[in-house]
């Protein structure tokens, strides 16, 4: 199975208006076509210097903030940014997959995710399928 090309997945979510990515990573291509269509986007990741090469490559509608999605599933409160529609990721693995979901829980958000095509979800899913691979929904 191969992944979903940055275009289609951003089309798929472009029908929520502010959206929390994890994970962005060097691919803040999705979060910047997002940004494109008129959504707020918030990227998050754990490594400071991803965080500031993504800083550097995402357009203005893009927050990208240094955070751990293990350590948000944790949190009680959260600021003003992490009030979104959906929580989503790229390729994201098993171990996150819950902790990620706890977050979506929390700020009250739907999670989408993709992943690498040989790993299956680990939580309740349903499916929607891509061109290019499957985008696994959970709605609240």
């Amino acid at each position: 199975m191969t992944v979903a090309p940055d275009g289609e997945l951003a089309d798929r979510l472009a029908g929520y208006d502010s959206l929390l990515e994890v994970g962005v990573g060097r691919r803040p291509g999705v979060a910047a076509a997002l940004a494109d269509a008129g959504c707020r986007v918030v990227a998050i990741d754990v490594d400071p210097d991803i965080v500031a090469v993504a800083r550097a490559e995402t357009p203005a509608g893009v927050t990208v903030i240094q955070a751990d999605v293990v350590s948000l599933a944790d949190r009680k409160q959260f600021p003003s940014e992490y009030d979104v529609d959906a929580v989503y990721a790229r390729n994201l693995p098993a171990e996150l997959q819950r902790p990620s979901l706890e977050l979506a829980r929390r700020v009250g958000a739907d999670l989408l995710f993709t992943t690498l095509g040989f790993e299956a979800p680990v939580i309740p899913v349903e499916r929607d399928h891509l061109d290019g691979g499957v985008l696994y929904v959970v709605r609240q």
